[in-house]
């Protein structure tokens, strides 16, 4: 059997999901083909780009009003290939809510099936959000194990299909292979600095991120700096190293995030999707963040919980730090880096933890995903 598909990733992070799903329905429909917005691990997997995933990368309300008129141009030409000219099986927006939700809302409404992979953070913010949810996906494929029982009480079906890094990142990450991979020595102490993959992100945090660096070499003279930069804005993040005047102690790389976590002892790290990838490769870590501040006040005012960074959402308490907006500055940075670095036995403790989060997370993601999709198309 042939499937033809739509689909939308909207950032790095997505791109990645997509191609593991890709990769995980390839197995099931070998004739499967797939168009619409993606990036390069989609791409791989045979996926046709007519508009790349950076176009959607865009984090806060300002931001985001900024690239508007763009935005909607994109949504409308797309929704009306996926409705008439280039009509497929199935639709499955992967992440990028603000532009899948109403996206997947007009094609439902045309006699399209959709799937939503990555259930919105309704249970961190924006729990109104539930109502497009309903009207949007006639299935979501959810990446943590409480999402469907929340999406059940608004009569929304949902899927569990675990994350599927839990299942690329090993268990025990061999820290001596990834640094022999990136020319780092075998001893002393490496900072993976990761100021975020969208321009919005570094804009506003790789020069704090990079100050607080700078002052924790200043109490540990030997340690290594590893920033792993989104190739589109490896420029930006080197012109930044250059004003700090360290390219004596940064080691700027293009991608490869999962070998700097796996190489370092700690990383400072921006809110999102990296933050769980840290987490499974065990390392601890200070995660900051910082927006415009309107699109602060906005978000602020819609949380629903006292967390932000995922591993902390997950495991229902405070285990990492977070330093958000006004708190978000190098010495407060620096001085929760130096916590980490100046308490192995912590360290430790943290570790375990995140090895029982990895087994929980761990689950054949493609297969169950793969087999949902089948039951929507079936239905």
């Amino acid at each position: 059997m042939s499937l033809r598909l739509g689909m939308v990733a909207g950032e790095v992070s997505g791109d990645l999901l997509a191609g593991l799903l890709l990769e995980g329905m390839r197995k099931r429909w070998p004739d499967l083909s797939a168009w619409g917005i993606g990036g390069p691990v989609m791409g791989a997997n045979g996926f046709r780009a007519d508009w790349p995933s950076e176009r959607l990368a865009v984090r806060g309300y300002i931001e985001v009003l900024r690239h508007y008129r763009g935005i909607v141009r994109i949504r409308k030409e797309l929704k009306d290939r996926l409705l008439m000219a280039d009509r497929p099986d199935l639709f499955i927006g992967v992440d990028a809510p603000d532009f899948n939700l109403d996206l997947e809302a007009d094609l439902r409404q045309g006699g399209l099936r959709t799937v939503h992979f990555v259930c919105p953070s309704i249970w961190a913010w924006r729990a109104g959000r539930i109502e497009k949810i309903r009207r949007a996906a006639d299935h979501v494929l959810c990446l943590f194990p409480f999402e469907p029982e929340l999406l059940a009480q608004h009569g929304i079906p949902a899927t569990y299909v675990g994350h599927p890094l839990a299942s690329v990142i090993p268990r025990q990450p061999d820290r001596s292979a990834a640094r022999r991979a990136l020319g780092l020595p075998e001893r002393g102490e490496v900072l993976a600095v990761l100021p975020g993959s969208r321009a919005s992100e570094v804009q506003y945090l790789v020069d704090v991120f990079l100050e607080a660096a700078y002052r924790v070499r200043i109490k540990r003279p030997g340690l290594r700096i590893v920033i792993p930069a989104v190739p589109a804005l490896q420029g930006r993040i080197r012109e930044a190293v250059a004003r700090a005047g360290m390219w004596d102690a940064v080691k700027v790389v293009a991608g490869r995030s999962h070998e700097v976590l796996a190489a370092c002892d700690v990383t400072l790290i921006a809110s999102g999707t990296a933050t769980l990838e840290a987490a499974l490769y065990k390392r601890p870590m200070v995660i900051g963040y910082r927006m415009n501040l309107l699109s602060w006040q906005i978000m602020k005012r819609q949380a629903l919980q006292p967390w932000v960074g995922l591993p902390n959402i997950l495991l229902r308490e405070m285990a990492v730090p977070e330093l958000l907006q006004n708190d978000c500055t190098p010495q407060l940075l620096a001085r929760a880096v130096m916590g980490w670095l100046d308490a192995p036995a912590k360290i430790t403790a943290l570790q375990a933890r995140f090895a029982g989060l990895h087994e929980q997370l761990a689950i054949d993601t493609a297969a169950l995903a793969t087999d949902a999709i089948e039951r929507v198309l079936q239905a």
